[in-house]
């Protein structure tokens, strides 16, 4: 019930979208004394105050008048006349219904604050004076001429009707005012509260749109460097060593280690390519995995041999100790890349004769792979940024140089598969990676 009268009330004063809120409060106030009237004027009528009744009656009309213009034909009320009316009306009623003693003085008051919702600001002090004045002006003017005041009602219970019947005008258009001003002020304080928020929620959109830019900029000096430098140097290596092959008969074993250079530099450019597709192909596609549940042994069998022939070319012991019944969820192709690139950087930093060992067990419902190493470790000054692409490449114990992308590439991959990378490391003594991924075991 209560929703249906405020959704009428809406209709009758209009939305803030369409009126200001002058407009609002005076349509407010139209349609309350429209209402009044419908029982005020009779009532008066009824208990013999005649000039309060038609005061009333030509008031409401009034109202009515500047209301529907307002409210319906979009003409904007007049301020002035509003005002100027109130002073007409109140100082005829205040001679006309016993001056000091009748009910005027209680209205009076109340009008003139309806006159400083509906005007504009620069009226206000106007509008005070002018009615100060003709306030004063009545009370002097009844004071020094009484024969000028009509005394249409009795003492006692006349004077009863008139103050209760003219009190809820005064009572009803404060209310009104007042409630319009803290709505409006509220709705106001609530905007700027709503813009605050939007302000400092764009702020953050735009710093991290700005870490992202400086992130991409980044990336891109990298890439640039890996082109021009990472990339172009072994290929200069192996043209020069096809040159020399080609300009010079060489045989034993000057040839035999030219060909083993030769063949160590084209594998080290292959991993810098492959890394560096992968890594480009992963930016520009986003998180595309495909997981599945399968044997650990058999996802990364393959790659581990591959690396002991690898090893064993370098005169490094690899082995691995793995369970054919420990099963993962992953993605196959991703994991073997993670793997192979850990086991790679083992074999690039670990000096001839070095061990490297590869194991897995259950740690916590995951799988956790280890590729350890006795090889010459990471230097402490680079380890909080050895998965980041701000890290350089070092190189390794016959001087094989990466991109420094393998381990950037291995933690974005792990972390797409649900899983986790970490590492320790002592300078001179070696390094162990580890990797955490979801085991058979956590499927429902």
């Amino acid at each position: 019930m209560i929703k249906k009268i405020n959704t009428v009330w809406l209709r009758l004063i209009g939305d803030s979208s369409s009126f200001s809120l002058e407009s609002r409060i005076f349509h407010s106030i139209s349609v309350g004394l429209s209402i009044l009237a419908i029982f005020y004027v009779p009532y008066n009528v009824f208990a013999g105050l005649y000039v309060a009744s038609l005061s009333s009656l030509l008031l409401s009309l009034f109202f009515y008048y500047e209301y529907y213009n307002s409210r319906f034909n979009n003409k904007p009320h007049s301020s002035i006349l509003f005002g100027v009316i109130g002073i007409i009306v109140f100082s005829f009623n205040y001679f006309a219904n016993s001056g000091i003693n009748g009910s005027t003085d209680i209205i009076w008051p109340a009008y003139l604050l309806l006159v400083f919702a509906i005007s504009p600001y620069r009226q206000h002090l106007a509008w005070l004076i002018v009615y100060i004045i003709g306030f004063l002006a009545l009370h002097f003017a009844a004071y020094y001429y009484p024969t000028l005041v009509q005394h249409p009602f009795d003492a006692g219970k006349g004077e009863l009707i008139d103050r209760i019947t003219a009190f809820p005008l005064s009572v009803i258009a404060i209310y009104i005012v007042i409630k319009y001003i803290r709505k409006s002020y509220d709705k106001e304080r609530i905007a700027v509260e709503e813009k605050a928020i939007a302000i400092e929620v764009q702020n953050q959109h735009i710093l991290l749109q700005k870490e992202q830019l400086e992130k991409s900029d980044i990336e891109r000096n990298k890439l640039m460097s890996i082109i021009s430098h990472d990339m172009r140097t072994p290929l200069i290596n192996i043209q020069s060593y096809l040159q020399l092959l080609n300009e010079n008969e060489l045989d034993g074993p000057l040839r035999e280690g030219i060909e083993q250079e030769l063949l160590a530099s084209t594998n080290s450019t292959i991993d810098m390519l492959t890394n560096l597709l992968q890594w480009s192909k992963s930016q520009m596609e986003g998180p595309v995995i495909n997981l599945v549940s399968a044997s650990l042994l058999d996802i990364i069998k393959s790659t581990l041999d591959m690396g002991k022939i690898q090893a064993n070319k370098k005169d490094i012991a690899l082995s691995y100790k793995i369970d054919p019944a420990l099963v993962v969820i992953a993605d196959i192709n991703m994991l073997q890349l993670v793997v192979r690139n850990l086991v790679s950087n083992a074999i690039k930093f670990t000096p001839k004769g070095g061990i490297i060992n590869i194991d897995a067990q259950l740690v916590k419902h995951k799988c956790k792979i280890t590729v350890s190493d006795n090889g010459k470790g990471i230097d402490p000054a680079k380890q909080d940024e050895i998965f980041s692409i701000n890290t350089e490449p070092g190189f390794g114990t016959n001087n094989e140089k990466g991109v420094g992308l393998g381990l950037l590439l291995c933690k974005e991959f792990i972390e797409r598969q649900g899983g986790s990378i970490g590492f320790e490391s002592v300078a001179g003594r070696g390094s162990s990676f580890f990797i955490f991924i979801p085991t058979g075991a956590n499927v429902d």
